[in-house]
C-alpha cells in the first residue's frame, strides 16, 4: 500500500487506475461501497485501484475555528483503504492552491494530469472544485472530453437510515457509540501516543494510558467500556487489551484537562510513547464529580465491573 502526494505524478505503474474519490472520513458504509466498486472495476480491467482522499478537511480550511470532528486520522483511513483492497491511497493536500482550482482545473490538473486516471467512482452527491462547482455530471462530461469512465454511487442505506458522517457524528456526540458502529462497521476508534500525566491513577490502584483527543470528534464525555490495541513495534506489538476509560474533562481533579484516559484490566507494562488505539465499546455513564477519592474508588470499581460484563459478550 503506497501513499502518495495528489499533486505530484503518479508512479508509472498506477497509472491508469480506477480511482474513488471522496473525504471519506470514518470509512463507513457508504464509503466502502464507493471504495469497493472502484475495487471491483479496476480488478475487473485489471488497473491499479487508488483511494483519494483530502487533509486536511475541506472544512478545517474554510472554518479554521471549527471544533474537532474528524472521525478518522490519515494513518488510519490508509489501513481501512488497504484491507478494502486498494493499491494506493492519494492524498490531496487541501490548502489555498487547491481550493482556488475550479472543478475544470481539477479534473485537468489533478486527475488527468497527475494521476492519469483510466476511471472514476465517487458518492453520487460528491461536489468538488471552487464554490462546489463540480458534481457528477460535471465529472461525467470531464470523462468523456479526457477519456476516462465515470461511475457514481448511490446513497447507503441502513433499516431506512442514510448512511453519514453527520449521522455518524450526532450518534457519538449522544454517546450512541453501538449505533455508531452499526455505521462504520467497527467501533469508533481513537489512535494516539500514550503521554505522561500527573499519575494520580496509579496511587489509586486505576493506571491509566493518558492520550490526547487531537483533532478526533469529541464524543460525549463520560465512561466508557473499551478495547485497545497496542502498536506492532513492542515485544507485545499487536496485544488487544479489556478495559474502562474516562473521556472527558476530570472533574474530580483541578485543573480541568480534556484527555481519553484508559485503564487496561490485568495489565501492567509501560505504555508510555507507545501509540494505541482505544476503540468505543459501550458508553456506560456521564462524567460527575464525587464526594472524596473513597467514592470515586467505589464507582470506578463498579464502572470496571460493568465494563469486564460488557466485554466479555463483545467479540474484537
Amino acid at each position: 500500500m503506497q501513499r502518495l502526494d495528489g499533486g505530484a505524478a503518479i508512479p508509472p505503474h498506477l497509472a491508469g487506475g480506477i480511482v474513488a474519490l471522496g473525504n471519506f472520513d470514518g470509512f463507513h458504509l457508504g464509503h466502502q461501497a464507493v471504495v469497493g466498486e472502484a475495487v471491483a472495476r479496476a480488478r475487473a480491467e485489471g488497473r491499479p485501484a487508488l483511494v483519494a482522499t483530502f487533509d486536511p478537511h475541506p472544512v478545517r480550511h474554510f472554518r479554521p475555528d471549527a471544533a474537532p470532528f474528524r472521525l478518522t486520522t490519515l494513518d488510519q483511513r490508509e489501513r481501512l483503504f488497504a484491507a478494502a483492497g486498494a493499491d494506493a491511497m492519494v492524498v490531496f493536500g487541501f490548502d489555498g492552491a487547491l481550493a482556488g482550482l475550479d472543478a475544470e482545473a481539477f479534473v485537468a490538473e489533478r486527475l488527468v494530469g497527475a494521476l492519469r486516471v483510466g476511471g472514476v467512482v465517487t458518492g453520487e452527491d460528491f461536489t468538488f472544485g471552487r464554490h462546489k462547482g463540480g458534481n457528477v455530471a460535471v465529472l461525467r462530461a470531464a470523462g468523456v472530453a479526457h477519456g476516462f469512465s465515470t461511475d457514481a454511487v448511490g446513497a447507503v442505506t441502513l433499516n431506512g437510515d442514510t448512511v453519514s458522517s453527520t449521522a455518524i457524528r450526532t450518534h457519538l456526540r449522544n454517546g450512541e457509540v453501538r449505533e455508531a458502529a452499526r455505521l462504520l462497521t467497527r467501533p469508533y476508534t481513537i489512535q494516539g501516543v500514550v503521554q505522561h500525566g500527573d499519575k494520580v491513577g496509579r496511587t489509586i490502584g486505576y493506571p491509566t494510558a493518558n492520550i490526547d483527543m487531537g483533532n478526533y470528534l469529541r464524543p460525549a464525555y463520560g465512561i466508557y467500556a473499551v478495547r485497545g490495541r497496542l502498536d506492532a513495534n513492542g515485544p507485545d506489538g499487536g496485544q488487544v487489551l479489556n478495559g474502562a476509560a474516562n473521556l472527558g474533562i476530570r472533574p474530580q481533579f483541578s485543573p480541568p484537562k480534556e484527555l481519553l484516559e484508559p485503564y487496561f484490566f490485568d495489565f501492567d507494562g509501560d505504555l508510555y510513547g507507545r501509540t494505541i488505539e482505544v476503540s468505543l465499546i459501550e458508553y456506560l455513564r456521564p462524567e460527575a464529580k464525587f464526594d472524596g477519592l473513597d467514592a470515586l474508588i467505589e464507582q470506578m470499581d463498579a464502572d470496571c465491573a460493568r465494563a469486564r460484563e460488557v466485554l466479555s459478550g463483545t467479540h474484537s
